[in-house]
């Protein structure tokens, strides 16, 4: 069974990733039972059919807005989020949106191109679970998200950034 990183342990990964092949579509694709992350295109094109299900998720592409889902959020019980490549930064707003903007208080998930080097940038902006890629291991990547003990700016892990947490005291000459 696939395992991920959930709230900083390593946890078996029950949810199936639903990704279209060439020439499937929205509308025709097999979707399997059990938790299933379907693509937006799925959950838009099937909603009447999807609701009806409380182990349905929903993934998003980078370049898809996280504010397509606000009315909807709080169904969700995963919402994952791709990075089709390391490089590919749009991930983190996406994430940060669904936290700050649309108060998503369940588990976002980073998909596809997932490094040790993201992660602890990743929870940073709201991602709890990340489902690193396989042929890296878990366990180091596990260690990522302690790679700094302390972080400098705000985010949504740390609503106020370092010089109004750190006490000072004035020094007299």
């Amino acid at each position: 069974m696939r395992k991920i990183i959930k709230d900083r342990q390593i946890v078996n990964d029950d949810w199936t990733l639903l990704k279209l092949a060439e020439g499937e579509s929205a509308e025709s694709v097999a979707i399997p039972a059990g938790p299933v992350l379907v693509p937006m295109a799925v959950w838009q094109a099937r909603r009447a059919e999807l609701e009806a299900r409380a182990d349905v998720g929903v993934w998003l592409a980078s370049d898809e807005r996280a504010e397509a889902l606000k009315d909807e959020v709080s169904r969700f019980p995963v919402i994952a989020v791709d990075f089709p490549k390391f490089s590919d930064g749009r991930g983190y707003s996406i994430a940060y949106n669904l936290r700050a903007r649309l108060g998503f208080e369940g588990e976002v998930r980073a998909i596809g191109d997932v490094l040790r080097d993201q992660l602890f940038y990743m929870q940073r902006v709201g991602f709890n679970a990340f489902a690193t890629r396989p042929d890296r291991s878990i366990e180091d990547a596990l260690k990522g998200l302690t790679d700094f003990s302390e972080s400098y700016q705000a985010s949504w892990d740390q609503k106020a950034p370092l010089f109004r947490r750190a006490q000072r005291t004035a020094e007299t000459v």
